[in-house]
């Protein structure tokens, strides 16, 4: 109940930003990138903590990607939500007593923003930095050794990101983009077979995308 309560919450908080921000200048981005998992401790029945090495495998299908929303309040600052699908997979699960161990769809991190850009007049570039808060929706895939699949969409716990970058306008309405994106996420994961298992997720990613204003 309380992770729905969370997802409602967030649902509401992003049909609010585009309410107020409806007048400001709309700005949609796609991006596509290489990204990484840290190693973490993880917490699961029967096994106790142990550290789990993670890798992002960004190429793999579905591939890492993202899609943001921003709406420029002013010359300085917007706001608005995003949706990222980053990944993380055990290197190799049985080490760790698991057949499958993997967030393979999607960590899918969806977050309300704050944005900060620095534009200097008749120059093209443009450097920005920004911050999230939102939830972790990951795609579930994990069969513990003898144990029962657990396969499907979960909401696990917040996300915190930070993001630095810049972009270069092509001409009014579009632009190219790199950026550093970094991520924090807690998950605590119901289990099929019983019991939950817990961890902190770091992920960090170089996106590079392009964007178009309306």
């Amino acid at each position: 109940m309380r992770r729905w309560r969370l997802c409602g919450l967030m649902a509401a908080s992003v049909m609010a930003v585009g309410t107020a921000a409806a007048a400001a200048e709309l700005e949609v981005s796609l991006y596509l990138g290489a990204q990484s998992a840290n190693s973490s401790d993880v917490e699961s029945p029967g096994l106790g903590e142990q550290s789990v090495d993670w890798e992002g495998r960004s190429g793999d299908m579905a591939p890492y990607y993202g899609v943001r929303a921003t709406w420029w309040q002013n010359e300085r600052w917007g706001w608005g939500f995003e949706v990222n699908h980053a990944k993380a997979y055990a290197d190799e699960p049985e080490d760790y007593g698991f057949e499958r161990l993997e967030f393979s769809d999607g960590l899918n991190f969806v977050t309300a923003n704050v944005f900060r850009r620095w534009q200097q007049p008749g120059k093209r570039i443009t450097p920005y930095v920004g911050a999230g808060l939102g939830f972790a929706m990951p795609h579930v895939d994990i069969t513990p050794d003898g144990g029962k699949h657990t396969f499907g969409y979960q909401v696990t716990g917040p996300v915190v990101q930070l993001v630095a970058g810049a972009s270069y306008a092509l001409d009014d309405r579009w632009s190219l983009f790199g950026e550093y994106k970094g991520t924090w996420s807690s998950h605590d994961v119901d289990l099929d077979s019983g019991g939950n298992l817990e961890t902190d997720l770091v992920t960090n990613a170089i996106n590079v995308g392009i964007s178009r204003r309306f």
